[in-house]
């Protein structure tokens, strides 16, 4: 797991992922098909609702004590991302995650694994 950083000139840059979470900013660039990548990223603690996750690669970030209220994670890799603590009421994961994985990562931290 490396840092986020820039993978070519056409990549929305984060700078600070504490920075980078204005989902209003996010989502329309988003739409404005800036491509992002998340992958190994910190997201601890932050309020993630309202993020349009669909077709994200979050693999192996860490969620710890997110707010993934209402998030529809279905079209989203979570390959080895931690939802340690996280608030998930409401969320949708991809279908191939089963519920005890899931369950594992919130109450353990452990990584999500499944295989799609």
């Amino acid at each position: 797991m490396g840092t986020p950083g820039v993978a070519d000139p056409g990549v929305f840059v984060v700078p600070s992922v504490r920075e980078f979470i204005q989902r209003d900013q996010f989502n329309q660039q988003r739409e404005a098909d800036q491509h992002c990548d998340l992958r190994g990223c910190d997201l601890r603690g932050l309020c993630l609702r309202k993020l349009d996750a669909k077709g994200l690669d979050l693999s192996d970030s860490y969620l710890r004590q997110a707010d993934l209220r209402g998030v529809d994670f279905s079209l989203t890799c979570l390959k080895g991302a931690s939802v340690n603590g996280a608030k998930i009421s409401g969320t949708y994961f991809p279908s191939e995650l089963s519920a005890e994985e899931i369950t594992l990562s919130l109450l353990h931290g452990t990584r999500m694994r499944y295989s799609k």
